[in-house]
């Protein structure tokens, strides 16, 4: 065990972090282990799982009002974030028991816990006992994370009435908890792009590493793709779903189920081996009150709980190292790339190479799309 007493200077304080960035990622050079195991795969999940529960802890402190000047924000929905903290407490505690099994490997951030309680209390002291092999890992992992929260809960202070990927509106709606330990999968949006575009690269970097994703497709641009030539090829191998004809929000959009109907009716037409009867809505928001219109059109909401955020500033890199924490972090989900963006393949290819021999595995799109 390589843990030894060591003291951090102090904490930040719970205001610094009031107005977060929109686009945020953990540099995993600061990690001292490559993640060459699913031992050290579990090491740095254990860790970055008690860095999360501590600033969750924090923002637990935090009064409505302190809460509201630190997401920006001039009210909040406090049920609703706190029906979220109590979410996000669960899979933490779901996660590190997962990440547990491994202790008898590498104890290194093995602590006694036996109960939710447990972890709460761990994730107050943790940061004191860290160790100095992981010194340069710890603060910069507490302000990710600082800022990683801020993201879920300024999503949380205005659902539902600005819907989006932190909470699910039915229990028809899949956002990846229900997919088993160490799984992933790939999802793709805002495509296709032209012919000879990023997305042509990326589908076929993806059937030469034998791997597959659902690819949500938007109905204009997959009618322009389709007009200038065969589309079958482009997706051999891979999955399809919709987005809507128009990347546009489909909560206020009056002509929301025609944008489905024309999209869906496409996509089966000309793809009726890779579709999938799955909507990832534009931005995450969609209505409430479409449920029944969605069974109708035997279509499932597919949300996401892993951004790679590779729409701004980020690098590829930074991209891919973000959805290398939130892997750590969360141990299973669907991630979200945007394969008509330049980013998405070479942040792939930077994390299927940091994974290789962690021991996670990727969803079958089939399975998963067609899962009742």
């Amino acid at each position: 065990m390589r843990i030894a007493t060591a003291l951090l200077a102090g904490l930040l304080s719970l205001g610094v972090q009031a107005a977060p960035a929109d686009f945020v990622s953990l540099d995993r050079n600061l990690w001292p282990e490559q993640l060459d195991s699913p031992a050290l795969f579990d090491v740095a999940s254990r860790a970055e799982i008690l860095s999360f529960a501590r600033v969750l802890h924090e923002s637990e402190m935090l009064d409505e009002q302190a809460l509201a000047t630190r997401l920006g924000l001039r009210q909040v929905n406090l049920p609703v974030v706190r029906a979220v903290r109590a979410r996000l407490w669960q899979r933490l505690w779901t996660s590190y028991q997962q990440a547990q099994r491994s202790c008898g490997q590498d104890a290194s951030f093995c602590y006694p816990v036996a109960s939710m309680a447990d972890l709460r209390m761990q994730a107050a002291t943790f940061a004191t006992d860290v160790g100095t092999f992981y010194t340069g890992w710890v603060e910069p992992s507490h302000q990710f994370h600082s800022r990683y929260l801020d993201e879920q809960l300024r999503k949380a202070a205005v659902f539902p009435q600005t819907s989006s990927e932190v909470d699910k509106l039915s229990s028809r709606e899949r956002n990846g908890e229900e997919l088993n330990d160490r799984m992933f999968l790939l999802t793709f949006v805002g495509g296709p792009g032209p012919e000879g575009s990023s997305t042509d690269a990326l589908t076929d970097y993806l059937r030469r590493q034998k791997l597959e994703g659902i690819f949500f497709v938007l109905g204009n641009r997959f009618k322009q793709r389709r007009d200038a030539g065969p589309v079958a090829s482009l997706y051999a191998g891979q999955c399809v779903g919709i987005q809507g004809w128009e990347y546009r929000s489909h909560a206020q959009w009056q002509g929301w189920q025609d944008s489905l109907r024309r999209s869906q009716a496409q996509v089966q037409a000309d793809l009726p081996e890779q579709y999938v009867p799955l909507f990832r809505p534009p931005y995450g928001q969609r209505r409430s009150d479409g449920e029944s219109f969605m069974a109708s059109q035997q279509l499932r909401v597919s949300l996401w709980d892993i951004d790679a955020q590779d729409d701004g500033p980020l690098s590829a890199e930074a991209s891919a190292q973000r959805v290398m924490t939130l892997m750590l972090l969360w141990r299973k989900g669907v991630i979200q790339f945007r394969d008509s963006l330049p980013k998405a393949q070479p942040a792939l290819e930077w994390l299927l190479q940091h994974t290789a021999q962690s021991g996670i595995g990727w969803e079958d799109c089939q399975a998963y799309g067609l899962r009742e």
